[in-house]
């Protein structure tokens, strides 16, 4: 193989993406099942990054990594929805040796059943490549790390920065600031926040950051960790805070897809949205995405700050018994190199690397902003649907979000009604 070189520093990543659009498919496998391969120089890889941009640069990575160490790799790609619904089972039969996974509490899941391997010894020759929050999230209750990481999509307040500056705006670091420019942005004509929850997943994310700024960090992940009780004040302020902020959201937010709210931002109708950077998608390159600019969630309680940042991270993990350990720790420790991230995070608009000695030359402002915001942050979370279990994240939370949105006055029986939930599913 003949891997296409990484980008040259100056080179905006997103001008890759079209450039590799043309790079082709492959079509979807019919089931998850391990490779049978033995050969002892051979290792597998199991892969969620499935459009033909991220396929292409995993094929430029495992290049780099073939010619390098002599190895084969032999990859097995998966569409994320049809992986993240069949990865129990299939760890539990003959997975691959290497696997993309997320870091957080859906690692140290597994991580705590056995079904994937220590890989303390790959973190060895990582040591200082990450911050501690990052180390802290591949790893297990009993202090050994499970996951190699990559890659973060992280979370912020994204805005037009022309309308910022037509209009007089500046971003808000206080609750009541950011309420303020609501309210002024209303007098103007705009939707002050964007909002499309009909997924449902999306309204996790302003539960999340309430959460994060009333409570704090540690509230938090103990929350969707089943240690604290869903009918609590500490939840019932969340809610609380969330119902006073409905007024300045677009109105029917259960109506509207996400794509839909994150359109009206591109066309001026709203003024900021709480999103992931995956909004990038969104933004016709050029002078629209150079446009875009973003700052954290505010302030809510001057005592907790608003350091904590919601940034999932992305990464590989070994199975439980890998066929080549050895090999499968090589890969592990070449997708931690800043040349590994560095390719891949090159050709996706929404993924930022996590090495601290990144290059970050060829960064947009916007990306050099996010980036500044992981690399500072007092606490990384992962999202609700990563944070928790994912029965209790989607069977119970989704509907009990959407039920919020359409009676925020009702939110005493709402929060006992999800502790009944979350006693049945986690036990205490």
């Amino acid at each position: 193989m003949h891997p296409r070189p990484p980008a040259p520093p100056g080179l905006r990543r997103r001008s890759l993406l079209r450039g590799l659009a043309g790079a082709g498919t492959l079509a979807a496998l019919p089931a998850l099942a391990g490779c049978s391969s033995r050969d002892p120089n051979t290792v597998t890889l199991t892969s969620n990054r499935a459009n033909a941009a991220q396929r292409a640069a995993m094929q430029d990575i495992v290049g780099l990594f073939e010619a390098e160490s002599g190895h084969t790799v032999e990859i097995n790609t998966f569409d994320s929805t049809s992986f993240q619904e069949s990865i129990n089972n299939y760890l539990q039969g003959t997975p691959d040796d290497v696997i993309a996974w997320f870091a957080g509490y859906r690692t140290r899941f597994f991580a705590e059943r056995g079904l994937i391997s220590d890989v303390s010894q790959v973190w060895e020759g990582l040591e200082g490549a990450f911050t501690d929050q990052v180390r802290d999230l591949c790893s297990a209750p009993d202090g050994k790390q499970y996951m190699v990481p990559d890659s973060t999509a992280p979370w912020a307040v994204f805005h037009r920065r022309s309308l910022f500056e037509e209009n007089g705006y500046e971003a808000p670091a206080t609750r009541a600031e950011f309420v303020e420019l609501c309210e002024r942005m209303r007098r103007d004509g705009l939707e002050p926040i964007a909002s499309g929850v009909r997924e449902g997943w999306p309204a996790m994310g302003m539960f999340d950051h309430l959460n994060l700024r009333l409570n704090g960090p540690e509230f938090h992940l103990e929350l969707l960790d089943g240690l604290h009780s869903w009918d609590s004040p500490e939840v019932r302020a969340v809610f609380g805070a969330w119902a006073e902020l409905l007024p300045h959201h677009q109105a029917d937010p259960l109506g509207r897809g996400i794509n839909e709210a994150q359109t009206s931002l591109v066309r001026r109708e709203a003024g900021m949205m709480l999103c992931g950077m995956f909004l990038t998608h969104v933004f016709p390159e050029g002078e629209d995405l150079d446009d875009l600019d973003c700052f954290p969630f505010p302030e809510f309680d001057a005592e907790i700050g608003a350091d904590a940042v919601e940034a999932p991270i992305d990464g590989f993990m070994a199975s439980g018994t890998p066929r080549n350990p050895e090999a499968a720790h090589a890969l592990l420790a070449h997708f931690g190199t800043r040349e590994a991230e560095e390719v891949y995070t090159a050709v996706d608009p929404q993924a930022l690397p996590l090495r601290l000695d990144a290059d970050t030359s060829g960064f947009s402002p916007l990306e050099a902003k996010v980036n500044d915001m992981v690399v500072n942050a007092g606490a990384l979370t992962q999202y609700m649907d990563r944070d928790s279990r994912p029965d209790f994240a989607s069977i119970v939370m989704i509907p009990a979000l959407q039920r919020f949105l359409s009676r925020p006055d009702d939110i005493a029986d709402l929060t006992a009604s999800i502790q009944r939930q979350k006693l049945s599913i986690f036990g205490q």
